[in-house]
């Protein structure tokens, strides 16, 4: 009997609705590869979207109702929430990229970002069960529906879908998750702590080997790294780079601020 493709293992997490479905897919997927179930075989094209659940409704940043400072319940779901559905989006970039790309990279490349997914799938299913602690659930709230737009203006370039996801969205991420921390263990809230930390720690990893496989990429096309990264980052990245930034974590990362300042001069000031 033969093997199923990873391509088409891929293809079937992705199309997943169900997020418990997805999250676990996504996992299995990476276990199977790991385990060398998976033919390393790209024979079907990944979907143009995802697959997602009836509920969150999606809107536009513009549209999205402000959360607050979390100090009331209310505040408290809407950010775990706002978490649940980043980590949620994250196993889809993580998937697609191994699935999209695989087929041009090296197996370490799909090894990386099928462990991603994994990892991101675990979050997820952390940030899905203090929700229900809370008393809520994912899907309660709408949530930010641009977060998959990244990897739709990216789709024709592992560069720049490296350069603008594991090292704008997810370095983004090292620098806004302290302040969430400290906030959260100003609320006494030891275990929503513990999963920002587990997350914190993930993240670096992960921005690291985006990096890793960005820096590898400009060196075989002859390109600059941080040239090549600005020069993608102006011309695919919508959103604007602003404070807060944190030094410490992207640099854990391999991710030095000066690449980004002179970014976030040109689209703060545009």
């Amino acid at each position: 009997m033969s093997k199923t493709s990873i391509a088409a293992a891929v293809r079937a997490a992705l199309l997943t609705c169900d997020p418990i479905a997805k999250a676990m897919a996504a996992r299995a997927a990476a276990r199977d590869w790991r385990l060398g179930r998976l033919a390393p075989v790209f024979n079907v094209a990944m979907p143009d979207r995802p697959g997602r659940p009836a509920k969150p409704e999606l809107l536009a940043a513009s549209q999205m109702p402000r959360r607050g400072r979390g100090q009331s319940d209310r505040g408290r779901i809407a950010l775990w929430h706002a978490l649940a559905h980043i980590e949620f989006s994250a196993i889809d970039l993580a998937l697609d990229m191994a699935g999209r790309f695989g087929a041009e990279m090296d197996t370490a490349f799909v090894s990386d970002f099928l462990g991603i997914a994994a990892d991101e799938a675990m979050h997820f299913g952390l940030l899905a069960r203090h929700l229900r602690a809370l008393d809520s659930h994912y899907g309660a709230l709408p949530a930010h529906g641009g977060l998959w737009e990244a990897a739709e203006v990216t789709r024709h370039d592992v560069a720049a879908r490296l350069a603008v996801v594991p090292m704008v969205l997810e370095a983004r991420g090292l620098d806004v998750t302290p302040t969430t921390l400290a906030r959260v263990r100003a609320n006494g809230d030891v275990r929503g702590a513990r999963i920002l930390e587990r997350i914190l720690d993930d993240e670096i990893r992960h921005v690291a080997i985006g990096v890793n496989h960005f820096v590898a990429e400009a060196d075989r096309r002859g390109e600059s790294p941080e040239r090549f990264w600005k020069s993608l980052v102006q011309s695919h990245f919508r959103g604007a780079i602003k404070p807060p930034f944190n030094d410490s974590a992207p640099q854990a990362a391999g991710l030095s601020r000066h690449w980004y300042d002179s970014v976030a001069l040109r689209q703060e000031g545009g």
